[in-house]
């Protein structure tokens, strides 16, 4: 497997929200609940300020018609002025633990930094492995919400019901 990052483009939209869906499936199997938040949908991913960056699985044998890609990832980082929020990092969970979220989760640092941003920052679960302590492990540090947007993303975690679930923090990185 030769794993590629690169923007999404129209055609990796509807496969994101299968990869969320798969993805999320770990987190209410851990919680036991059957009332999570369905994945964003393709239209809402496209019509939101920032940018999305799809890791693809790209078969080193050409297949008849060329390489063809699978997505298998994705991070969504939304931009607004003087802001980046990495708002979704999904991996396929057959593609799990190979570092795939990892190097999406770099990718998405380096193209913030492109646009001229100095920090990052994402919502997460405080004591779940693959959320908090894995984005310590990227240069992420508990923060609180400082901006009218960041305190905001409190009010509509609260609004889903994702806090039922565990101790939500912010978390950020310098760039």
């Amino acid at each position: 497997m030769s794993v590629v990052i690169r923007s999404a483009t129209d055609q990796d939209h509807s496969v994101l929200e299968e990869i969320e869906r798969a993805a999320d499936r770990l987190l209410t199997d851990r919680f036991g609940t059957e009332d999570w938040p369905p994945p964003s949908t393709a239209d809402d991913r496209r019509n939101t300020g920032g940018f999305v960056l799809v890791a693809t699985d790209s078969p080193a044998a050409e297949s008849p018609g060329g390489v063809e890609e699978v997505p298998v990832g994705f991070v969504q980082v939304i931009e607004g002025p003087g802001y980046a929020h990495l708002e979704q990092l999904s991996v396929h969970p057959a593609y799990g633990r190979r570092g795939i979220g990892r190097a999406l989760v770099v990718a998405a640092q380096d193209e913030s930094r492109r646009r001229g941003h100095t920090r990052i920052t994402l919502r997460t679960y405080a004591d779940v492995p693959w959320n908090a302590p894995f984005y310590s492990s990227c240069g992420f540090v508990d923060s609180t919400p400082d901006t009218a947007f960041l305190q905001e993303l409190v009010t509509v975690e609260q609004r889903l019901g994702l806090t039922r679930h565990g101790r939500r923090i912010q978390m950020t990185a310098v760039l």
